[in-house]
């Protein structure tokens, strides 16, 4: 296994028997650093963005439970395991759309039901929880070199690449599902530069992003959203690469919101677009995206940026955080399992047939 503490940049750490999360929200200017030792404190910190990124989230809420048991048991020694269960429900509810959450919890849930009597339970589920976040980050290099493999084999003219909101170290346990691709692919020279897209409401690409690939010395664009479809007329992009929050059986993906109108645009001037996401990700039990919950948030983010409001007073907003880019649209899903083309049910089901190859 590689070890969290190998990435330049990291956003989740155990230390101090506590959860320290890096507040994502006052980034870049500000590195400041939350202790969480409650599971309200570790629900909020979900709810509000203080973590971000479906990898992430998964992997934060799996040390929420430790946490959870860690005090119920100094609270109720014999029915913690039932308050336990209702932390679990309350992690489970912080939002809705990234499975990774719930894959995450599901993992707990059964450490909690196979805890040994020899042994310490919070000890027993901090390796589960640590084992989680371990396993993201070898995916993360798994996926880096499939993802790189891939453009190498296309071998497109342009050498420039888009990519749309925040997936690399910050996002997950280390290294980065999108931006994992994206490292591997310039240490190989197969890419010159990165067009990183603002991703209103929250600037993810802006803030975090471009953050990320300057302190790795990659070149970074930074870019308005609305730009990516000038760049593909001009011939500079070969592909765009995103991450994903849900992939249903027949490959649609839910990613953050403006990655649909990047399939589209791909499409309609010839870029590849790849998906890299791990097989935590998909949710099979989905047909389609039309199934997808699509979490919306409140009006403020898209009228005020850091307090200072620039629309009208009273004007309606809609604020989703996702979209579903339908699986037409996409040239191939790479995972921790494998690279899918064209992705399909059939294709899909093969995948998650393998055996991991990390």
């Amino acid at each position: 296994m590689v070890s969290p503490q190998e990435n330049s940049v990291s956003a989740i750490e155990w230390r101090d028997d506590s959860l320290w999360l890096l507040d994502q929200r006052l980034l870049p200017l500000e590195e400041v650093w939350l202790q969480h030792q409650d599971v309200d404190a570790v629900v909020a910190s979900i709810r509000d963005m203080v973590v971000r990124g479906a990898p992430a989230i998964g992997i934060t809420a799996a040390y929420g439970v430790v946490i959870a048991a860690r005090n119920r048991r100094n609270e109720d020694a014999y029915h913690w395991l039932d308050l336990v269960q209702q932390d679990i429900d309350a992690l489970a509810a912080s939002r809705p759309t990234a499975v990774n959450l719930f894959w995450a919890l599901d993992q707990m849930r059964r450490a909690l039901a196979r805890l040994s009597d020899d042994e310490d339970p919070v000890v027993q589920l901090l390796r589960e929880a640590k084992s989680i976040h371990e396993a993201d980050l070898a995916a993360n290099h798994t996926m880096g070199k499939l993802g790189a493999g891939l453009i190498a084999q296309y071998n497109m003219p342009a050498r420039g690449v888009i990519t749309h909101c925040n997936t690399g170290s910050l996002a997950t346990g280390g290294y980065g599902t999108a931006l994992g691709v994206i490292r591997s692919a310039w240490e190989q020279k197969l890419i010159d530069r990165v067009f990183a897209g603002e991703t209103r409401p929250w600037w993810q690409g802006a803030r975090l992003t471009a953050w990320e690939l300057t302190k790795d010395a990659i070149p970074t664009t930074l870019m308005a959203d609305s730009v990516a479809a000038s760049l593909m007329q001009q011939g500079s992009i070969s592909w765009v690469i995103v991450g994903a929050d849900r992939i249903t059986a027949n490959g649609d993906v839910a990613n953050k919101i403006g990655t649909y109108s990047l399939a589209v645009l791909a499409k309609h001037h010839g870029v590849r677009f790849m998906v890299a996401a791990p097989t935590t990700t998909f949710d099979m039990e989905l047909s389609n995206g039309r199934d997808i919950p699509i979490e919306e948030r409140g009006p403020e983010e898209v009228v005020a940026v850091k307090g200072h409001r620039l629309a009208p007073e009273n004007v309606d907003v809609y604020n989703p955080v996702f979209d579903v880019t339908p699986a037409e649209l996409i040239d191939a899903i790479v995972t921790e399992q494998g690279v899918v083309e064209r992705p399909s049910l059939a294709g899909i089901a093969q995948l998650m047939e393998k055996p991991a190859l990390h």
